[in-house]
């Protein structure tokens, strides 16, 4: 017997979100599979708060910083990246999540999921075209930044712990990384 897994539309999981079959799960849509979503524990909850008023606080009204509210992505993903900094579109956003050619970059801060972030993640983000992606590694207490999009897979992976990083969309800005890392 051959099993096969039900694969997930974008429209299909909206219908079932205002159908009410999802409440009380956090889950997030990546290619069409339903992945839940483990517990926040205190440390991660800390590190996205913190560094989501940190980036809100250089960015001032550049961009709007999103804390863990879902994209929407190609191939039918929705994931809900901790951090996604995005064009101030306003009530745009009323009517739907920021797509690929609203977001500057995309971060997440990753304990339990750190494997899954760093490939399955990174790869989703890619293929939509996201120019950059940031992971706070918590266990190493370092920032993984991919870079330089070439047929849909970043060519440049930078890992730091210690001084300045400017995002691709804003080179004026400075912004800690150790204040990431280590708030």
């Amino acid at each position: 017997m051959t099993l096969t897994a039900y694969k997930w539309t974008s429209d299909r999981y909206h219908q079932a979100i205002d159908a009410g079959l999802f409440v009380d799960q956090s889950l997030e849509l990546l290619r069409g599979e339903l992945i839940v979503m483990p517990p926040e524990r205190e440390p991660h909850a800390y590190y996205n708060s913190e560094s989501g008023d940190y980036l809100r606080h250089i960015l001032a009204t550049q961009a709007k910083v999103r804390e863990a509210h879902p994209v929407t992505l190609p191939d039918h993903s929705e994931p809900i990246p901790d951090l996604a900094i995005v064009k101030p579109l306003g009530i745009v956003y009323r009517d739907r999540h920021p797509h690929p050619e609203d977001i500057f970059w995309i971060v997440e801060v990753s304990n339990t999921t750190l494997n899954r972030d760093l490939t399955v993640k990174k790869d989703i983000y890619a293929e939509a075209g996201i120019l950059e992606y940031w992971v706070i590694n918590l266990r190493d207490r370092e920032l993984t930044i991919f870079r330089d999009l070439e047929n849909k897979t970043y060519t440049t992976v930078q890992v730091a712990t210690t001084g300045m990083i400017s995002p691709l969309a804003f080179p004026d800005l400075q912004i800690s990384i150790q204040r990431l890392t280590n708030p």
